[in-house]
């Protein structure tokens, strides 16, 4: 055979292998959803996706109406996760074949996924409720990372923006809130789980099996910043261990 035709094949071949779909599908990293117009509207499935992926892995592609999917998030499904104004909104898996489905089932309707649904606000107000009979969801909530990890981490990813503590208290950008400031925030654990979907974040993160790869036309505008989600848990668990910072009371109005 000739060699330019062998070449051919070889580099086909390496192309189907290393494409992302391959990646994805041998990794077995990936499900799907159809989400309600009257759920996805509200925003919160872009809310809550990145902490479910965080924890386990597993992104999840939300497909339009009419599309196959692995499952449907809607009013009436059969196992209730959350309601709004009297209507009550369920989870109805179709392929129970699919394990990474399951995984997502498992999560959205236990104690943390509840908790992130319950979280996501607009306005200030929260938009869901539990379900009627619903458990009522512990206040505590366990994380797996590791916090002495976490904090090299913090310091070496973070650290050019951020101020992570006293080891660079005079370091970071002005503007940019200290990882104590962040951290007396009430939804706290929400920014960092999801930061690399948080403006101006998306613009040089990468989370391999997350983030979708920087368009070769549109390079990130700086250095880009790689992290893996084990990573990405430990500097969680890392800033648990941050005491708030004292912001004083709230400015009163007159």
């Amino acid at each position: 055979m000739d060699l330019r035709v062998i070449l051919r094949c070889v580099t086909t071949l390496v192309a189907v292998v290393l494409s992302p779909g391959s990646v994805a599908s041998a990794q077995g990293k990936a499900t799907t959803l159809r989400v309600a117009a009257e759920v996805n509207d509200t925003g919160v499935v872009k809310y809550m996706m990145p902490r479910f992926t965080l924890k386990h892995g597993v992104r999840v592609t939300i497909v339009a109406e009419g599309e196959a999917a692995a499952a449907q998030l809607g009013p009436e499904g059969d196992t209730p996760v959350f309601s709004r104004n009297g209507v009550t909104f369920g989870l109805t898996v179709e392929n129970v074949d699919d394990p990474h489905m399951a995984t997502f089932a498992k999560w959205l309707t236990g104690e943390v996924g509840q908790r992130t649904v319950l979280s996501f606000k607009q306005d200030g107000e929260a938009v869901f409720e539990l379900p009627i009979a619903a458990e009522t969801i512990e206040d505590s909530v366990e994380l797996d990372g590791d916090a002495k990890r976490g904090a090299d981490l913090a310091l070496q990813a973070c650290g050019r923006c951020h101020v992570v503590g006293e080891v660079n208290r005079m370091a970071g950008i002005g503007s940019t809130p200290s990882f104590a400031v962040l951290r007396s925030m009430e939804d706290w654990m929400e920014r960092f789980t999801a930061f690399y979907a948080l403006n101006p974040h998306p613009a040089f993160t990468v989370i391999p099996d997350v983030t979708m790869p920087f368009d070769d036309t549109r390079p990130s505008p700086i250095s880009p910043l790689t992290l893996t989600l084990e990573e990405l848990e430990n500097i969680v668990a890392y800033t648990a261990t941050v005491a708030p910072a004292d912001l004083g009371a709230p400015i009163a109005h007159q």
